[in-house]
């Protein structure tokens, strides 16, 4: 059966033809540009609704000198980025908001230096408008590389560099004061931590956190090394730094967990060493992760950050200053730290 030859594309001559303006008009219209009358902008709209005219992106790229694509960076392995809910609400957040301004988002992962360079590469090649880069270890080098690619930037999380702003973070160590004082608050008096990654700041700000209330003067509570694990954000890693505490300090009577799979690696720790939580252990967690929070045994109190906010906020940003490019609004370089929020449940 013969295949019916394709409708043409309406192009901008026919819209033009349609409207009764120029081509350049047309253009201008449908790229964003200044100089046209309100009255002759709604002809062309209608003229473009009316032929169903879609843009071709390759050719107003040439024009406009934006591509409406956003890279999305992450420094971790696709085996951590597609496991941990964490990534999935901040994606969401990007992606609604590129959704809405109609941008595409392109997203990349690095596992090491290679792969770090490989995005540098295509980040400088013109192929996206801008970056939006999280999950920045302290040694790495995207930082470096984002900024000689030329590119406005966004960063998730306070980045270890400080040239690398804008950035969007939470409150990480003003949360984690709170989460100890709540254990505090309940008679704990020797309260361990099990910490993320330290070569990332959110790690490093919430472990302060805790040292800021653990070590502070009169507060009756037992502090050092000995209470300390190194986890590294995941069940698995909370579980062996949960193991290795109770060993040293089989005492301790609270644990103030890094993340809240951290939190539930932790629990099952306990559980399997015959603690009770949270009447011989209370635990508290970080982020506030429903599809983990709410389904340990037992439910787990923790600290809320508003995952998916920081996403949007993120490409908001990183959107806006696009169309402030040149303004002197585009100059600006600055952090912006989100509120965190104690949310009680069974375990603590």
């Amino acid at each position: 059966m013969p295949v019916p030859p394709a409708t043409p594309r309406p192009t901008l001559e026919a819209v033009a033809a349609r409207a009764g303006v120029s081509r350049a008009t047309v253009s201008r219209v449908v790229n964003g540009g200044a100089g046209v009358t309100e009255q002759l902008a709604a002809r062309v709209r209608r003229a473009v609704d009316e032929l169903g005219y879609v843009p071709n992106r390759a050719a107003r790229a040439l024009v406009t000198r934006r591509h409406d694509a956003v890279a999305v960076v992450i420094a971790e392995p696709e085996t951590r980025v597609f496991t941990d809910p964490f990534f999935a609400l901040q994606l969401r957040g990007i992606s609604d908001e590129l959704t809405a301004r109609d941008a595409q988002l392109v997203l990349m992962l690095t596992r090491g230096d290679e792969d770090s360079e490989r995005v540098g590469r295509y980040l400088a090649g013109g192929h996206v408008d801008g970056a939006l880069v999280f999950s920045v270890h302290l040694d790495d080098p995207l930082p470096g590389l984002v900024r000689r690619a030329g590119l406005p930037a966004v960063f998730g999380g306070r980045p270890g560099d400080p040239a690398a702003t804008p950035y969007v973070d939470c409150d990480n160590r003003g949360g984690a004061r709170a989460a100890v004082r709540h254990l505090a608050s309940l008679g704990r008096r020797r309260i361990a931590h099990i910490s993320g990654p330290l070569d990332q700041t959110s790690a490093v700000d919430r472990l302060d956190g805790w040292r800021d209330i653990t070590e502070a003067a009169g507060s009756g509570l037992e502090a050092g090394p000995g209470l300390l694990a190194s986890g590294d954000f995941t069940p698995e890693g909370g579980a062996r730094a949960m193991s290795a505490l109770l060993e040293r300090r089989p005492d301790l009577d609270g644990v103030f967990a890094a993340s809240d799979l951290t939190a539930s690696g932790a629990l099952w720790a306990l559980r399997d060493a015959g603690l009770r939580v949270p009447e011989d252990v209370a635990v508290v967690g970080f982020d506030d992760l429903r599809t983990v929070a709410q389904h340990t045994e037992p439910p787990l109190t923790t600290v809320r950050q508003d995952i998916e906010e920081m996403g949007r906020l993120m490409a908001r940003s990183l959107l806006d200053a696009g169309d402030r490019a040149g303004s002197p609004e585009s100059a600006k370089r600055d952090g912006v730290i989100l509120p965190t929020t104690l949310v009680r449940r069974a375990s603590a």
